[in-house]
């Protein structure tokens, strides 16, 4: 899965330069290409498979001696385990609810390793997307919650996050960008000029 180039990138910061102008507000966008690995979901699965399939065949069949029984059994699981690691198949095998969880886990880190917790007046703001999880998440600090109840923003996740399953992430990144920046400007306007933190989006491999 491709992440966005470094034309691409400077794209999104040349966009979020251009709403910094106009609030007090600190954004920063990470672009992560999976929150895990999930080494541990392809081996479940084929061993799952490889112990239930061939039994339940045996079961009904006969047709399966118990060396060969065991024998298939090895092989299934080889062979699954191989398969179950491609990555687009690896996804579709986690359910929804492990895939959100681990990307909004991983949003929260990225909110403290990116210092937004840390701004003057707390106006902080991470735009936070997950490629594999097609996973779209805005994090605020209190400087902006407290001004723009966190409903605001759902409207504009659930757009950039069906641009993201189209393919389409950099327009995502760049339309979040100026819409947040809609209502950045008037509810946390700007009242002194200042860039506290990088304008530049954050790649995660």
């Amino acid at each position: 899965m491709a992440l966005l180039t470094e034309h691409e990138q400077r794209k999104v910061a040349e966009a979020i330069a251009r709403v910094e102008r106009d609030t007090d507000a600190e954004l920063v966008t990470v672009l992560a290409a999976r929150a895990d690995d999930y080494a541990y979901i392809p081996l479940l699965w084929a061993s799952l498979l490889a112990l239930v399939v061939p039994g339940i065949v045996h079961y009904l069949t006969g047709w399966l001696t118990l060396h060969s029984l065991l024998l298939v059994q090895w092989i299934s699981f080889i062979v699954l385990c191989l398969v179950f690691r491609l990555p687009k198949i690896t996804t579709h095998l986690i359910p929804r609810a492990v895939r959100h969880w681990r990307a909004s886990n991983l949003a929260r880190r990225q909110f403290l390793e990116q210092n937004l917790h840390h701004t003057v007046g707390r106006t902080g703001m991470l735009i936070f997307v997950c490629e594999a999880e097609r996973y779209v998440e805005i994090l605020v600090d209190e400087g902006i919650s407290s001004r723009l109840d966190d409903k605001n923003w759902d409207a504009i996740v659930a757009t950039f996050t069906q641009q993201v399953r189209q393919g389409q992430t950099l327009q995502g990144f760049v339309n979040c960008v100026e819409a947040c920046g809609e209502l950045l400007k008037v509810h946390v306007p700007v009242t002194h000029v200042r860039n506290e933190l990088p304008n530049r989006l954050v790649v995660l491999g």
